[in-house]
């Protein structure tokens, strides 16, 4: 578990984000991205844009009470370009928002024809790389043909030679034993009454293996901040499984705010932490300590609409000079996850050495106190 973390975008800048073009000579515009989009426009379509004092905190962190609706969904997407040129464009879709679905279900494909009318994309744009529906992040798209095969090949192989493409953010209401550490693991989908379930397998048969009952999966993991039991995970996943990132977290026992589904496998006696049984443990509203309720300023019973505090960060893409260089593409923390940040006491490094520098300049910057000169009686 305490492994080093392997981390190809050190020489990058881990939370850095550069502009990236496919081919050379294509134009590459940056579109504007405000991490306070979506919530303010659900505020405003729900009247809830200025709420009383004492529930201010409530609103920002909490979800809408009702889903939102096609109109909103679309005016929300509109707003949440993180990036757009000849070749690609990303956005940062909201928790909640599954990318495909069934027939008539409303999803991130089911609105994009209308999106991409709306800002003027082409017809064809199919979806390369994407957060799934639980949590928040990138959405990555191309009409291109060629871009879409040199991207899906540059992950194909990425993921066999074990780099992490992806990075994600998460907040864990405990923190690892390990700051840092890589969670291995095999991994399952299983029937558990009236859920379908990814339970984990410590030691998978050959033959369980073989015939695809059972993945290996790994995750490369690194406590970015922590403060009073609460965590900012940096996430790399080197496989892909359905809830890898949950279940892993389950194991080190550090959930993630807002797991309503795994996080009722790790419970505590006498305030310690312990692994319940994957197999017959149900899922169900994620029961949070009350000194961490009193933190986020929300109760119990509102627990069911907090949401899913995981977050499809980072994205690495081939430079169009050679697929052996790569450039990050970002998307910006959403508001409620900055807010819960916030309230914990948590925040990114970058963020943090700011906060210093501006402390440590405004301290420069503070004008002293003339000295008065003393002087005897005339």
């Amino acid at each position: 578990m305490d492994l080093p973390l392997r981390n190809p975008l050190r020489s990058l800048g881990m939370f850095g984000s550069s502009a990236w073009r496919l081919f050379r000579g294509c134009g590459s515009s940056w579109v504007s991205f405000s991490t306070r989009a979506w919530y303010q426009l659900f505020l405003k379509q729900r009247g809830l844009g200025k709420p009383e004092a004492d529930h201010s905190v409530r609103v920002k962190i909490l979800g809408p009470q009702n889903p939102l609706g096609r109109e909103e969904l679309l005016k929300l997407l509109a707003a949440s370009v993180v990036h757009r040129d000849d070749a690609l464009v990303a956005f940062s879709k909201p928790p909640g928002l599954p990318v495909s679905g069934k027939p008539g279900e409303l999803t991130f494909l089911s609105l994009l024809p209308d999106l991409s009318q709306k800002l003027g994309l082409p017809q064809d744009l199919q979806v390369i790389k994407a957060a799934v529906k639980e949590s928040s992040g990138l959405v990555l798209l191309s009409g291109c043909p060629n871009t879409c095969l040199l991207l899906q090949d540059f992950y194909t192989k990425s993921r066999r030679a074990k780099c992490p493409a992806a990075t994600y953010c998460a907040v864990t209401t405990r923190i690892p034993a390990a700051l840092e550490g890589e969670v291995r693991t095999g991994l399952k989908l299983m029937p558990v009454e009236d859920f379908d379930l990814v339970v984990p397998v410590a030691s998978p048969s050959q033959r369980s293996l073989e015939r695809r009952e059972v993945k290996n999966t790994r995750t490369l993991y690194k406590v970015l901040d922590s403060c009073d039991g609460c965590a900012l995970l940096q996430l790399q996943p080197l496989s892909a499984f359905t809830g890898q990132l949950l279940v892993h977290l389950t194991l080190i026992l550090s959930p993630v705010l807002g797991d309503h589904v795994y996080s009722s496998r790790v419970g505590t006696v006498l305030g310690e932490p312990f692994l319940l049984p994957a197999e017959t443990t149900l899922p169900r509203t994620q029961i949070l300590e009350e000194s961490l309720l009193k933190k986020l300023h929300v109760q119990q019973q509102q627990v069911h609409r907090l949401p899913l505090h995981l977050h499809l960060h980072q994205l690495l893409l081939p430079t169009a000079a050679s697929s052996s260089t790569t450039t990050v593409l970002t998307a910006p923390l959403p508001p409620y996850f900055l807010q819960t940040l916030s309230l914990l006491g948590l925040a990114l490094p970058q963020d943090k050495q700011g906060e210093k520098t501006s402390k440590a300049l405004a301290q420069i910057q503070k004008p002293q106190p003339t000295p008065v000169k003393r002087t005897g009686r005339p």
